[in-house]
């Protein structure tokens, strides 16, 4: 199996209102995949129709191999975290967890509550575990549910929007933890925070008006290997000297000149080695650097993608 997730020209129409216009998708196994689209743009859809919590119109859906989801098939190898986890306010997280770690794993009682715990403890929540749901910030609830998704060791996890409605602290604390619990699985992250979808993902798909219009690794749709980008305190850059030395590549300056962008030909120079030609350029005309970085923002690519695709 080389894709943990495959969606073949899943359409999806509530009335005359169409959701997904013929989306094609492969998540590759063992990659954390981000899914990044605008309010609307059909991510939570697809997700709920790979989680078997909708039916597409038309389209084909097949999940580790096995088709789409079915429960006797798929129980506790896939698992949802949805946009809106919206738990009992009178039950408890341990109660809960123990709940659905029967559910999805279907062992007995005592196996499922050694897995709550475990999950708790994981997600930072061991010392609340015996309170009620109703008593716990939004943070909480969310790393709660969070837990719930990773119960039984799943080898597919889908997370709708998992940073949303969190603070800065939470956020950092989840994106942590993403990190640190892949060993295999695969993991699709759905977001329109675009900052958190490039701090954990090594693929992602840009979703628009129900349909995939660009995807591909990370590293490459934010062209990591051909853009420079150089924050500037003072100076003006020798454009033309630089165009001298390093041909084939292109130099953009920002109209306040705070920053230079360097653009590199395909199976030119790499890098390290453009960047070896451009800082010397620099210091010798007097120019000040702040910050050096390589590749373009996730947001800058998504933003010409759609624009792009708009003309």
């Amino acid at each position: 199996m080389t894709n943990a997730c495959e969606l073949n020209g899943v359409t999806k129409r509530y009335g005359p209102r169409r959701a997904l216009a013929g989306l094609d998708l492969a998540i590759p196994a063992g990659t954390v995949f981000g899914l990044v689209g605008s309010n609307g743009a059909g991510k939570t859809t697809t997700l709920s129709i790979a989680a078997g919590l909708v039916r597409q119109t038309s389209g084909s859906v097949n999940l580790l191999g096995a088709g789409p989801f079915r429960a006797a098939v798929h129980a506790g190898r896939v698992t949802l975290l949805p946009q809106s986890a919206a738990l009992p306010e009178y039950a408890t997280p341990r109660e809960l967890l123990e709940l659905y770690g029967r559910l999805q794993t279907r062992g007995p009682s005592r196996t499922a509550r050694a897995a709550a715990d475990r999950a708790l403890d994981w997600v930072g929540m061991s010392e609340r575990r015996d309170s009620p749901i109703r008593t716990l910030s939004h943070g909480m609830v969310r790393r709660v549910a969070l837990a719930q998704a990773f119960l039984g060791e799943p080898d597919l996890l889908l997370l709708d929007e998992p940073f949303s409605g969190l603070d800065p602290r939470e956020v950092a604390r989840l994106r942590d933890l993403l990190r640190g619990r892949r060993e295999g699985k695969t993991l699709v992250v759905s977001s329109h925070n675009l900052h958190e979808i490039e701090e954990v993902c090594d693929q992602v798909a840009f979703v628009d008006a129900g349909r995939v219009v660009r995807r591909g690794a990370l590293a490459a749709v934010t062209r990591r290997h051909r853009v420079l980008r150089y924050r500037l305190a003072a100076g003006d850059p020798p454009l033309e000297t630089l165009r001298a030395r390093l041909a084939g590549a292109t130099f953009e300056l920002s109209p306040d000149k705070a920053q230079l962008t360097v653009t590199l030909a395909e199976q030119a120079v790499s890098p390290a080695e453009a960047n070896a030609t451009v800082v010397p350029v620099l210091f010798q005309a007097g120019v000040q650097l702040l910050e050096i970085r390589i590749g373009s923002s996730l947001e800058r690519e998504y933003l010409a993608g759609l624009a792009t695709d708009a003309g």
